[in-house]
């Protein structure tokens, strides 16, 4: 046996590179290509990418055809650069640099040299390009929108820079990449696939043909078509309604968690991040004040005021502390702790209904504690409490198909353990919380989906953007329902008591006719630091609403940065978007006047103050912080 282990060994390794050499040869000949390259040149052809159209069939964002000259450095030979520099409207110093920064990339392919030429440039070059060896115009294509509203939603493209090369092996330089928004999170839908074209040169360098008559070319595949889920009138309306005013409007579908508005404010028009100016209209519009590029809806994170009530309440069925005939006297307020006194605007004694009609603090404060000082200990009453808020979604990403947002905050027994190391704390330390005040921080998204959860009486679905996707199914994520903690029973005392809000509690003035809305105003204090003092600042707005009551085709979540009460600013933006949606037309045409021609500007002249002493702030601390690294590498160089 042993006589015959090495010659079997032997026959085996031949055997396997016999069938390498085979299969590299005559099967896969990628590796003759690679040795043809320096005989090669390759021409990509990039595709359209994919159109966005709104959840009607409206065509929101197309194409428009764009020119960019790209170069290979080792064929630029003989050139007149003087003239080159004029025909394209750079200096010297500009060519230099790009052509610099191509050989960086690579001597032997190809490399963006100058993006996005306009129509006189195109044609200057286009005239005199066979004396500018080395340089090709490569056709490509930009955003062309329909609108001129949803640039949140939308997002932008952009060239892809080199850190992202380095990381997303799939681009090759001066590609364009989807940014924010649609565009970002559904890039890979959107972009379709590029096309390749191999084409020989002689020793001479002069084209002779497609390489090996073409049989490794391919041709490019347009992107898929996306319908997203907004409904572009109802998008527009908002965006008129927030003019002048700062916040975010998000509307959904409840049976669905379908996205049908998602604005921002201030905001500003999609067509201006598109072109060569599209670098200088970005820091113009970063510069604003108000951060257009935040996207207040995900991103804002705010205390929920009085419409987090709607859970305590929730909660406090659930937990059966209290039921719907539970009363709780109310005198502008109650003492909960020797000599702590919590505020309310209502007197008499409550049950649910009224309480949550007129908001009253008192009630939803007591039944807070209720449910904590149930517990044999008050970590187990906040870990109870914050379980059932779980449910909803809270204190978690939404998992929605945009590509920011943020999560929220919702405490637990382990986050007082560290605020109170020695222990002691009770439901009255942590009351506030009761109220939408306290230590509870949510997204207008995360309030959305909460009445989402209400609208249906007990579940929900994740909220999307995505409807249709052309060739390809949707994520089944967005289809699957998602049950709360809470008992359906609970659900519809609650919706009395919201549906109350609109007919005699703090929206009564709100009213749509012929539509029955379920809502609840909030008002949230609101602080910053000016002059290096805390100064109070005027009170966020706040609304959530549900229409109609009965099948619910919309819930709407409205939040107006210092707008004061909520029924003065949030409210009757949410009322007339309800309107809008569900009768296309507006009968409430005196809120209307009042909220399209409402200017919030002064009340954010101290807000803007206060962010520009704490970017300056920031500003010395990274300073002082870069001062300081330097220092030390000074002093271990000399060590």
């Amino acid at each position: 046996m042993r006589k015959l282990l090495f010659p079997i060994i032997v026959i085996i390794a031949t055997f396997a590179i016999v069938a390498r050499l085979f299969y590299l040869q005559i099967v896969d000949d990628s590796f003759l290509k690679k040795a043809d390259i320096n005989a090669l040149k390759i021409v990509y052809d990039y595709p359209e990418r994919g159109y966005i159209y709104d959840r009607n069939g409206e065509l929101l964002v197309a194409n428009q055809p764009s020119y960019d000259i790209m170069v290979i450095p080792r064929e630029v030979k003989n050139i007149d650069t003087l003239e080159l520099c004029t025909i394209l409207d750079i200096t010297l110093e500009d060519f230099d640099k790009k052509l610099e920064k191509a050989k960086v990339y690579s001597p032997r392919l190809p490399s963006l040299f100058l993006a996005q030429l306009t129509k006189k440039e195109f044609a200057a070059f286009q005239e005199k390009i066979r004396h500018f060896k080395g340089f090709y115009i490569q056709k490509r294509n930009l955003r062309d929108y329909q609108v001129d509203y949803g640039a949140n939603v939308f997002g932008y493209i952009r060239q892809i820079n080199e850190m992202e090369l380095e990381r997303r092996k799939y681009y090759k330089s001066g590609e364009l990449i989807g940014m924010t928004g649609v565009e970002q999170a559904y890039e890979e839908d959107l972009r379709g696939i590029r096309g390749v074209h191999y084409i020989q040169k002689d020793k001479f360098n002069k084209e002779i043909g497609p390489f090996k008559e073409g049989i490794y070319d391919t041709l490019a595949v347009k992107g898929n078509d996306l319908t997203i889920t907004i409904d572009a009138e109802l998008q527009k309306y908002g965006q008129e309604l927030m003019i002048r005013k700062r916040g975010g409007i998000v509307a959904l579908e409840p049976k669905t968690g379908e996205i049908l508005a998602l604005v921002t404010a201030p905001s500003f028009d999609p067509s201006m991040l598109v072109g060569r100016d599209r670098s200088k209209n970005y820091m113009a519009i970063d510069s604003i004040p108000g951060k257009p590029f935040f996207d207040k809806v995900l991103q804002g994170q705010f205390a929920p005021g009085s419409p987090f009530k709607i859970l305590t309440g929730l909660i406090g069925l659930q937990e059966e502390v209290i039921d719907t005939q539970t009363r709780f006297p109310c005198s502008h307020g109650f003492y909960y702790a020797r000599g702590a006194f919590m505020k309310c605007h209502d007197v008499g004694s409550w049950n649910l209904h009224p309480a949550i009609a007129n908001s009253c603090n008192t009630y939803f404060a007591q039944t807070y504690m209720r449910i904590i000082n149930k517990y044999r200990t008050p970590s187990q009453g906040v870990d109870a409490w914050h379980n059932h808020l779980k449910s909803f979604g809270l204190d978690n990403y939404m998992g929605y198909d945009l590509p920011y947002g943020q999560k929220g905050f919702i405490p637990t027994s382990e986050h007082y353990k560290k605020v109170y190391p020695n222990g002691g704390w009770r439901s009255t330390a942590i009351v506030s919380n009761s109220i939408g005040q306290g230590e509870v921080v949510m997204t207008p998204m995360q309030l959305a989906n909460v009445m989402c959860a209400v609208a249906n009486e007990g579940y929900y679905y994740t909220p999307h953007i995505i409807k249709k996707i052309e060739n390809k199914e949707i994520d089944k994520s967005f289809i699957q329902k998602k049950q709360t903690t809470i008992d359906k029973q609970h659900f519809r005392p609650v919706i009395e008591g919201l549906a109350e809000v609109y007919k005699s509690g703090t929206a009564r003035r709100l009213q749509i006719p012929e539509i029955d809305i379920c809502g609840k105003t909030g008002t949230v204090e609101n602080f910053a630091t000016v002059n290096g003092e805390r100064t109070k600042l005027t009170d966020h707005s706040v609304f959530l609403a549900f229409a109609p009551k009965e099948n619910p085709k919309i819930v709407i979540a409205v939040f107006i940065e210092n707008g004061g009460f909520g029924a003065t600013w949030a409210g009757p933006i949410a009322s007339l978007m309800i309107e809008k949606y569900l009768k296309g037309e507006i009968t409430r045409t005196d809120l209307e006047k009042r909220m399209l021609e409402g200017d919030l500007s002064a009340n954010y002249v101290l807000k803007d103050i206060s962010d520009k002493q704490r970017e300056e702030r920031e500003k010395q601390k990274r300073l002082e912080k870069e001062m300081l690294e330097k220092l030390k590498a000074t002093q271990n160089g000399k060590n």
